[in-house]
């Protein structure tokens, strides 16, 4: 009886005819029930019986219904768009995140509006781009752009006078203001003590660019391991790169000239270390046995080179997830007028041992 329901109500509205659209209304004369009730079943906003849900969904399908995103927007005031600020693209650990944002938007109904900020973002850029999102009508922002000197210092400033819900990835974080991030600190922890714990003695390390937070913790994880464990941890056992595998090359280079003695090296980011298994080959250095290799992000190919990289597993991917699941909770507190304290979210990174670091058997 109900499948005749269908039909029927389907051949009055024509719904072979793609030209007409399907209405709210439509489904809730197919399904017997009000507009409310559809309402309901779409948003899930409370209560509707299982079979009423059921039987509505069905109806759904039939007609292929497609509810309007404008007329949620207004009904419940909120655009279902986040504003995301990028930066680095080029680099593996923000393509990543992003990946992890932009699943995490797609299951929860949200669209993105995205903006790439360029290495010499001004406080003038970034109020321009606040600004722009905000002309849209997003309902949050997810700052994915990494801190960077004082890149952040305006949102700082004017962070509680920001008209909506706020999020940070990758800054240092900071009482009142909510963040989500990688411990970065942590992650070079495991990567020196590994060393140590191999029988290392002379441990070098490659920085990122010492402007970006990223790089001054890794450091400072590799400093701190070695001094609380008795090791010197002087500046000449330290080179700067830029992440990419061509300043990796140099800057090991560097190394080989200030400190000949190392026996191992933690590298920042996987690119660079890639670039130091290869010139370690080039120059004929035995890897690991005359010199122990380990990386920061666990990227694809890090598994795939010849030795194997040892690595530091970040899940960039789980950052983005997290990033916009506590932006629509801060958003939905917000419109119910609910207090909600701002929290800094650590993401704890892991160690990966492959070849660069295995014992010799």
């Amino acid at each position: 009886m109900l499948a005749l329901t269908y039909r029927s109500i389907g051949e009055n509205l024509n719904v072979s005819d793609s030209k007409k659209r399907i209405t709210m209304k439509d489904v809730a004369q197919a399904a017997g029930v009000s507009t409310q009730t559809v309402s309901r079943v779409i948003n899930n906003t409370s209560y509707v019986s299982v079979d009423t849900r059921q039987r509505v969904e069905r109806v759904i399908d039939d007609l292929g219904y497609l509810p309007s995103t404008l007329a949620r927007s207004l009904s419940q005031q909120r655009s279902y768009t986040l504003g995301v600020v990028l930066f680095g693209l080029k680099h593996v650990g923000p393509s990543r995140t992003l990946n992890g944002i932009a699943y995490a938007a797609e299951k929860l109904n949200y669209m993105l509006l995205m903006k790439e900020l360029d290495e010499h973002y001004s406080v003038e850029n970034v109020k321009s781009v606040i600004d722009s999102l905000l002309s849209r009508q997003v309902d949050g922002i997810i700052w994915a752009a990494p801190e960077i000197g004082e890149s952040h210092a305006w949102l700082r400033k004017h962070f509680e006078s920001i008209p909506v819900p706020i999020i940070f990835l990758a800054m240092e974080p900071r009482e009142g203001i909510p963040s989500v991030t990688t411990d970065n600190y942590a992650g070079s922890l495991l990567a020196v003590q590994h060393l140590l714990d191999i029988g290392r003695k002379q441990i070098a390390h490659l920085s990122g660019p010492m402007f970006w937070w990223e790089a001054t913790e890794r450091k400072r994880g590799w400093r701190e391991t070695l001094l609380k464990t008795g090791f010197e941890a002087s500046e000449t056992y330290c080179a700067e790169g830029t992440w990419s595998p061509v300043s990796g090359e140099k800057a090991f280079q560097q190394l080989l000239e200030s400190y000949p003695e190392m026996d191992s090296i933690f590298v920042a980011n996987d690119q660079m270390a890639l670039s130091v298994l290869r010139e370690a080959n080039r120059l004929g250095i035995k890897v690991p046995e005359e010199l122990a290799i380990v990386g920061f992000d666990n990227i694809p190919e890090s598994e795939h080179f010849y030795p194997s990289l040892t690595t530091i597993s970040q899940d960039l991917q789980l950052v983005g997830e997290t990033a916009v699941k506590v932006i629509v909770e801060m958003i939905q507190a917000r419109q119910e007028n609910i207090p909600i304290i701002p929290q800094s979210t650590f993401v704890t990174p892991t160690l990966i041992v492959r070849e660069s670091t295995e014992s010799i058997k």
